[in-house]
């Protein structure tokens, strides 16, 4: 039997579980090591690091005054997962000296809800940052030193679990499913939708995860508009657009812009550009194999490709094969299929 929390993380991460799945396990197993009242366990974009998915449980919280929230998280430098990247797990009151007033979200929305600590943990690795998980304490004592150091052990197992689950999502399918967009929102400064386009209804739906009682518009939306207020404000994140996954095979981008005084988010099909990229990450291909896929999937063949890059056909042959071999793929066809999400029957 695993010994630790890491070594049984290490094991859920490597059963094969969908993202949500991974993640209310992953929270079922700090739990039993390590209270908390409520919690955001959210993957993000690997480029952009924008949340995309967020798993959350924030008690308290009216859902009218989500955008409140994900605005200032985004505006929050201090302790915000792009911050703490690489550094291990940081409580909020470690990192604000005891002073958690220096930190706006506590300001805005965290102190009213009356939470005491937080505690932060970023998954990312040289392909991308996945995730990050904030644990939430109402009344319970400060994370204590010995807490963070075993959430700072979850980071290696849990960044390469979440990465595989992205990668799991690019599968072969042969359903028809319904297609999307473009569609477009306007949002105000505050994240308010002032209005949309009538495909933005349907999307948005889609986006919804049909279990859960949420508002109307999806945090990815929010998130959106939320990291072009950031950099707006010379606290950026990353670029204010992230690549969601909408079940089956498919992707959808959101970007935000700013279009006079409103926040215009679209929402389109993901490219094949953007698609390649995400599926390179998700499988940990190195620069060349990347650089292969690339070519492959626009209809080359193995002696094209090795005119086009200089190298042999034997070595682009053997790039093809450790593509296939890290995607578990087994065959040049079902590849493109997977990577550019073109179902067999089309």
């Amino acid at each position: 039997m695993p010994s630790s929390s890491a070594d049984r993380i290490g094991l859920l991460c490597r059963a094969g579980h969908s993202a949500k799945r991974l993640r209310e396990l992953v929270l079922v197993e700090i739990r039993a090591r390590i209270p908390f009242t409520g919690h955001v366990f959210a993957l993000t974009d690997p480029v952009t690091a924008v949340a995309t998915a967020p798993l959350a449980d924030v008690p308290g919280l009216d859902f009218a005054l989500l955008p409140d929230l994900i605005r200032a998280r985004y505006l929050t430098e201090l302790n915000r997962w792009d911050t703490v990247r690489g550094t291990g797990a940081r409580s909020l009151l470690g990192a604000t000296d005891g002073d958690p007033e220096r930190s706006l979200l506590w300001r805005t929305a965290q102190r009213d809800l009356g939470v005491s600590d937080s505690a932060t943990l970023t998954f990312a690795d040289r392909y991308g940052c996945w995730g990050f998980l904030e644990l939430l304490r109402y009344t319970e004592s400060p994370f204590t030193t010995t807490e963070l150091g075993v959430l700072s052990t979850l980071a290696t197992p849990l960044t390469a679990g979440l990465r595989r689950t992205v990668g799991a999502t690019f599968v072969e399918s042969d359903s028809r499913l319904a297609p999307l967009g473009p569609a477009v929102v306007l949002l105000d400064d505050t994240l308010r939708v002032r209005s949309r386009t009538a495909a933005a209804a349907d999307s948005l739906l889609r986006l919804l995860p049909p279990d859960e009682p949420i508002p109307p518009v999806p945090a990815s939306v929010y998130n959106a508009g939320a990291a072009l207020l950031a950099a707006e404000a010379a606290v950026p994140l990353g670029p204010a657009t992230s690549r969601v996954h909408l079940g089956g095979n498919r992707w959808l981008t959101v970007k935000a812009d700013r279009i006079g005084p409103d926040i215009a988010v679209t929402l389109e099909p993901s490219t094949a550009t953007e698609r390649l990229d995400l599926f390179a990450r998700a499988h940990a291909l190195s620069a060349r194999e990347s650089q292969v896929l690339t070519l492959l999937a626009t209809g080359l063949d193995s002696r094209e490709l090795a005119a086009e890059l200089f190298l042999s056909e034997h070595t682009i042959n053997d790039h093809i094969k450790a593509v296939l071999a890290k995607s578990g793929t087994r065959t040049r066809q079902r590849l493109l299929t997977r990577v550019l999400g073109v179902g067999r029957d089309r």
